[in-house]
C-alpha cells in the first residue's frame, strides 16, 4: 500500500515526510549542540552557517546508499562532539528552576476542619 501511495503522489520513499522530519530534527540537534559549545551568539553564527552549508551541499543527494552514509556520518559526528554538560532552560526538566516552587499540598475536608478548629475561626 505504501509503495502505491508513493507512486501515485510522485514522491520518492526516500524523501517522505518522515525523512524530511528526520533531517530537520538532525539539523536542529546539530545547531543546539553547536550552541552548547559557543556561548557568544556572534561566534556561534559562523558555526551555524557552516552547518547550514553542509546540509545545503548535500540537499540534492538521491542515492539511498549515499544518503544513508551521510546521515550515519552526521549522527556519529553529533555523538562524538556532544557537549558533556548541555544547556538546559531553567524551567525544563533538570533545569535550575525545575520543581522549585511546587504547588501547596491539598488537604482533605477532615484535615481542614481539624486545622481550623484550633484557630477558633
Amino acid at each position: 500500500m505504501f509503495a502505491t501511495v508513493a507512486r501515485e503522489s510522485g514522491a520518492s520513499t526516500a524523501f517522505s515526510a518522515l525523512h524530511k522530519q528526520y533531517v530537520t530534527n538532525l539539523y536542529r540537534r546539530m545547531l543546539r549542540n553547536s550552541l552548547n559549545w559557543n556561548v557568544r551568539r556572534d561566534l556561534w553564527r559562523a558555526d551555524a552557517q557552516r552547518i547550514r552549508a553542509d546540509f545545503e551541499h548535500n540537499r540534492n543527494v538521491t542515492n539511498p546508499r549515499e544518503l544513508a552514509a551521510l546521515l550515519q556520518r552526521a549522527e556519529a559526528h553529533l555523538e562524538n562532539y556532544a557537549h558533556p554538560d548541555p544547556y538546559k532552560p531553567p524551567t525544563y526538566v533538570e533545569g535550575t528552576k525545575w520543581e522549585r516552587n511546587l504547588p501547596p499540598r491539598l488537604f482533605t475536608d477532615e484535615e481542614k476542619a481539624e486545622s481550623l478548629k484550633d484557630q477558633h475561626v
